[in-house]
């Protein structure tokens, strides 16, 4: 098991006014240390933007309990995907999701280097994360909770450990 972060590049969108027009974001490469040095994170991962149980259930069960996870230490929680920075500002938008900052790992790379990429050639997919959540003290890791089960071409979706109630009741046990 790892004990700390995979060290990546994010290649993520950023809003900058000073380039005017219909498209004011500018690229900009945020670092994992970026991200995780000096802080507490929690890290969502899930398969894909726009789909069922990553749209209705996990997603949105983080966004609406951020306070309460600030409440207990957290700094920042981030929602990650095997998606583009595209897709990920759209489906935040989408969803109306405000605190919980999107993260695209739209190569795989911080995925494959947890260890949790698979492939979903079965649902044409090509290659996701599997469904996890964890909490990262100053890039170590404390705690992940995977879904049961993990292999290529899964033909369910699990969503039965990895929610926000199961971090928040982690985090109240461990304060």
């Amino acid at each position: 098991m790892l004990t700390s972060v995979p060290d990546v590049i994010f290649k993520t969108r950023v809003r900058d006014e000073s380039i005017g027009g219909e498209n004011p974001f500018r690229w900009q490469d945020v670092s994992t240390s970026d991200i995780f040095v000096g802080k507490k994170i929690i890290v969502l991962a899930l398969p894909g933007a726009f789909t069922p149980t990553c749209s209705n259930k996990h997603l949105p069960g983080f966004e609406a309990k951020y306070q309460e996870l600030m409440g207990l230490g957290i700094d920042e929680v981030y929602c990650l995907s095997v998606n583009d920075a595209f897709v990920m500002f759209q489906w935040g938008k989408h969803l109306d999701i405000k605190p919980v900052k999107m993260l695209p790992d739209g190569n795989g790379e911080f995925t494959r280097g947890m260890d949790m990429l698979v492939k979903k050639d079965n649902v044409g997919f090509g290659n996701r994360s599997w469904r996890y959540s964890m909490l990262v003290d100053d890039r170590k890791i404390i705690k992940v909770f995977s879904e049961p089960g993990k292999i290529d071409n899964c033909p369910d979706d699990p969503f039965t450990v990895c929610g926000v109630e199961t971090m928040l009741n982690y985090l109240e046990q461990n304060k």
